[in-house]
């Protein structure tokens, strides 16, 4: 679990202890600070109105969507609005669908975000109905919003280039050799991940 000061570096000792090179990174970079977000529906959907755009771009339509649909937006008002009145609220016409297709999702039952299927592969699956959320999407909101402690979003770039970095690998793993690599680091492959951020980070720092 990487969402608290006391958790994460729980989970980062028990890692390093596992693999050498989680704990030069450790050694050189400390531990990193805990991140984290709010479980819900509000999270998801500035995951789709953030998604292309800047943060300043984002931080704007998030606005926008507030003042048009209420704050938090109202998924009912969200579902029930057309075209127009999205793209008045700075919406595309890509992220109108994705906003629709959560609010669909949510209002309909189908998906209950405060009682996603314990299996991380499942709850994936569930999340990932959503038009617009994909893999990665989904697996940082159960890494960050719930706290999952195993969920590795393996796909992620930078993920990728450090640890393949780190374990000195001849080249960029792919995502699959990634994930049979993190088998080994059960249940705290979430650390890695986070681990890999830290040091990539810092290193461009």
């Amino acid at each position: 679990m990487v969402r608290t000061s006391k958790s994460i570096r729980s989970d980062v000792k028990a890692l390093a202890n596992l693999e050498s090179a989680f704990a030069r990174v450790v050694e050189q970079h400390g531990i990193p600070e805990p991140r984290s977000s709010n479980p819900g529906v509000e999270t998801l959907l500035r995951t789709i109105v953030g998604q292309q755009v800047s943060v300043a771009a984002a931080r704007s339509m998030w606005a926008k969507l507030e003042a048009a649909f209420g704050s938090p937006p109202d998924l009912n008002l969200l579902l029930a609005a057309s075209d127009e009145e999205l793209r008045a609220a700075g919406m595309s016409r890509q992220k109108s669908g994705y906003i629709r297709s959560l609010a669909s999702l949510v209002i309909s039952g189908e998906l209950d975000l405060r009682s996603l299927p314990e299996d991380d592969e499942e709850a994936i699956a569930l999340l990932t109905k959503i038009k617009g959320i994909g893999r990665w999407s989904a697996e940082i909101y159960l890494l960050f919003a719930e706290g999952r402690r195993d969920v590795f979003p393996a796909g992620d770039l930078a993920v990728l280039v450090e640890i393949g970095r780190l374990l000195d690998l001849p080249e960029k793993p792919t995502e699959r050799q990634l994930r049979e690599l993190a088998e080994a680091w059960r249940p705290y492959r979430g650390a890695a991940a986070v681990l890999a951020w830290h040091s990539y980070n810092s290193a461009v720092l």
